[in-house]
């Protein structure tokens, strides 16, 4: 298994350096790190280069996509990785934290015969000082969100060949091969598509080979919903009923 990990990157010069070090801090060091900047003007590529230059026990590589969009430079990150022959892809975000067995969890989902997958997301407690109320409010939104995700019309596919799973594009994993079979991410912002979403209705044509793991956990920021509100951040995500002015919360 030849496997990597992306991280999609724009503006995050006060988010990635944890991130970082939540991957180089990984119970198995056993893959490869692209980073796709996605056209920042801050420190961001520096940060990467700096941290790559620091941890040479760490394959790390820097890729550029200056087209604007999560999905666009998510989609330049996977291909990168295929084309420099990876066999498995994790993906994961600029501002979240991957638990130290992360990559263990989703490797013993593939050796189990999985061919997409995807774990909880819970909410970092390192940006802000959360009421407990609050630490328990994302997770809360998370389950929600999956929740009427399977009721969604427009994830009803009558060719689908199993159910929808929400598998949040910071915490999934996929094998090249079913990554170009299902068209990959498409090249989009997220204002406009909710990419992981648009990825896993096409896996689900093609295979019943997607599950869930629970011990697969990726920590998330929350300061989206720390802008937006309980009720806009559910309308965000509900196909973007929200369109706040400011959509990349920094």
């Amino acid at each position: 298994m030849d496997l990597w990990v992306v991280i999609p990157a724009y503006n995050e010069e006060r988010s990635i350096g944890a991130t970082l070090r939540r991957l180089a801090g990984q119970t198995d060091l056993g893959f490869t790190l692209a980073v796709v900047d996605n056209g920042s003007t801050d420190r961001t590529a520096g940060i990467v280069r700096e941290f790559a230059a620091g941890h040479p026990e760490l394959d790390v590589r820097l890729v550029n996509e200056p087209e604007k969009g999560t999905g666009a430079a998510a989609d330049t990150g996977v291909r990168h990785a295929i084309a420099a022959g990876a066999t498995h892809i994790a993906r994961t975000d600029a501002d979240c934290l991957p638990d130290p067995g992360w990559v263990a969890a989703l490797r013993r989902a593939f050796e189990a015969g999985v061919d997409m997958v995807s774990g909880p997301l819970r909410p970092r407690t390192d940006e802000f000082e959360l009421k407990l109320w609050e630490r328990r409010l994302l997770p809360a939104v998370v389950e929600l969100a999956a929740f009427f995700g399977r009721l969604r019309p427009g994830n009803a596919d009558p060719l689908a060949l199993g159910p929808y799973l929400m598998m949040p594009g910071c915490n999934v994993a996929i094998t090249a091969a079913l990554y170009e079979d299902a068209g990959g991410f498409p090249r989009t912002r997220i204002e406009d598509v909710h990419e992981d979403r648009a990825l896993v209705n096409s896996v689900r044509r093609l295979t019943r080979s997607y599950a869930v793991r629970r011990d697969m956990v990726v920590y998330g920021s929350v300061r989206r919903l720390r802008a937006y509100g309980l009720v806009g951040t559910l309308a965000w995500y509900a196909d973007h009923r929200y369109r706040p002015e400011v959509v990349d919360i920094r």
